[in-house]
């Protein structure tokens, strides 16, 4: 129910908003890899503004996640030791045994 209602509120109208920048969009628009002669063909693209716009909005998105990733690495590598220690910990500590009980029968 919840996912039905995050699609409903989020998703659909953000897919809406990009299907009509897609279509108000959709002349074509040079890009350049050359910023000291812009009419060079053999580094210039002529494609959708609308694709141009995602493709940097995608572009931006993975930088932004790997970003993040580098930046809590170091969390990962305290869980991992903390995981380590938590495994030898769980060795090194007695085991009961099955027969006799855990806690003593309570008095009244």
């Amino acid at each position: 129910m919840l996912n039905r209602i995050l699609l409903v509120a989020v998703v659909v109208p953000i897919a809406i908003i990009l299907i009509a920048l897609a279509v108000a969009n959709r002349a074509p628009a040079a890009f350049t890899l050359d910023p000291f002669n812009p009419g060079n063909p053999a580094l210039t693209v002529q494609l959708p503004l609308f694709f141009l716009l995602f493709a940097a909005l995608a572009l931006g998105m993975i930088i932004g996640s790997v970003a993040t990733w580098f930046r809590q690495g170091r969390y990962r590598k305290l869980a991992r030791q903390r995981a380590r220690e938590a495994e030898l910990l769980r060795e090194a500590a007695p085991r009961p045994e099955r027969d006799s009980p855990s806690l003593p029968k309570p008095t009244l």
